[in-house]
């Protein structure tokens, strides 16, 4: 797994209007090739009316799976330059769909890039662009004596707790970025003064906008 890759955080959706033709942008998270293409056919339903549902979608650890559809429109003009904007953007393990309603005004060629490209960008706009980051999922156990000071000290270090809960002891689940596990464990210890302890969960990204969590 990588560990930072950039997605959108939500689902985007946002509408034009160029020359009575109405454009609608669709920017969804996809974790799989099936998604996309739900996701496609579920839009495609929603519009059956419309003149065009053109989409690109980018899936894969690496980027390896890349399509577009320009659904009508002339070849060049609508899927390809959506597929280049969500790889000049840096973009994996997304799907935009740009639906479009035909006003009886033709764009021309440039004009219909212009049009799909910001039907692509509104929703992008929406959806909120961000750097997923790789964190590692640690649940921790220990006596309340100890609880005003750990949460004190973690809320103010870059480890982030996701969870507390209380039995005959307090326990909280923390995130340490990728790599920081042992100078997590070297915090906890201190705090506790070895009295805790420490296990490692799965893995988890958690979104971030400008270095600052997003949730």
């Amino acid at each position: 797994m990588k560990d930072i890759y950039k997605t959108i955080h939500k689902f985007g959706e946002d509408y034009f209007i160029e020359k009575k033709s109405k454009f609608i942008g669709y920017a969804k998270s996809i974790e799989s090739e099936e998604e996309a293409i739900d996701f496609i056919e579920e839009i495609k339903l929603k519009h059956k009316d419309a003149t065009h549902n053109v989409y690109a979608y980018v899936v894969g650890e690496n980027s390896n799976i890349q399509r577009y559809n320009d659904d009508g429109e002339p070849s060049g003009t609508a899927g390809i330059p959506i597929l280049e904007l969500i790889k000049k953007e840096n973009l994996r393990n997304i799907v935009i769909v740009v639906t479009r309603y035909f006003g009886g005004i033709k764009l021309g060629a440039g004009g219909l890039v212009r049009a799909y490209l910001n039907g692509a960008k509104i929703a992008l706009n929406n959806a909120l662009i961000v750097d997923k980051v790789l964190y590692e999922k640690n649940k921790i156990r220990f006596d309340y004596t100890f609880n005003g000071k750990m949460e004190n000290i973690i809320n103010n270090s870059k480890f982030f707790i996701e969870d507390t809960s209380y039995d005959d002891a307090v326990n909280m689940i923390i995130l340490s970025k990728k790599g920081e596990l042992e100078e997590l464990k070297n915090l906890l210890m201190d705090i506790t003064n070895g009295e805790v302890y420490i296990m490692r969960l799965e893995d988890e990204y958690l979104s971030f906008k400008d270095d600052k969590l997003i949730k």
